[in-house]
């Protein structure tokens, strides 16, 4: 990926997530969400990840969304009213952010392995390529297998309380 490319889709991620925050709007709020998801996966297409990038726009900015999308409508909320400025909770919050940047500054000069390029991935004894969704798998379902499983039921609980909470008693 152009370095251009790398700093627009990076630049898009960042604006729009400022953006999800920024809004009063819940909706207007997700579908900036959508638009830093979609960046995001523009971004790993550009590290050659693109398993990643696929389940990126197909699980987060396809299902999660269209879940709070669902969330936002069925509990009918709406655009937050302003409140008066806070000045000190502002320069509490743009203090510690910039403490926050200086640190993670320093730590990054600091880290000598950082500017060291990649080491070459080569695929294992009998296959011809590397293949993203062949690893994943394996992964998951060998040494992964027993926290997939209960990521798996707590999403069904979960889907179960969301419908039972919903639903209107009749009167």
């Amino acid at each position: 990926m152009s370095p251009i490319l790398f700093y627009l889709f990076a630049a898009l991620t960042l604006v729009f997530g400022v953006a999800v925050v920024a809004n009063r709007n819940p909706v207007a709020s997700a579908l900036c969400l959508v638009v830093s998801f979609l960046g995001l996966a523009a971004l790993f297409v550009g590290l050659d990840a693109y398993f990643i990038a696929v389940v990126q726009v197909l699980v987060y900015a396809g299902a999660v969304m269209v879940l709070f999308l669902f969330i936002i409508m069925l509990l009918d909320l709406k655009v937050e009213e302003r409140r008066k400025l806070n000045i000190p909770a502002y320069a509490g919050g743009t203090l510690v952010a910039v403490a926050f940047v200086a640190q993670l500054w320093q730590v990054l000069e600091r880290f000598g392995a950082g500017h060291a390029p990649m080491p070459a991935i080569w695929p294992a004894s009998g296959q011809t390529s590397i293949d993203d969704v062949r690893n994943i798998g394996t992964t998951l379902f060998s040494t992964d297998n027993l926290p997939f499983q209960v990521i798996g039921a707590l999403i069904l609980v979960a889907t179960i309380g969301v419908v039972v909470l919903s639903k209107r008693e009749l009167k």
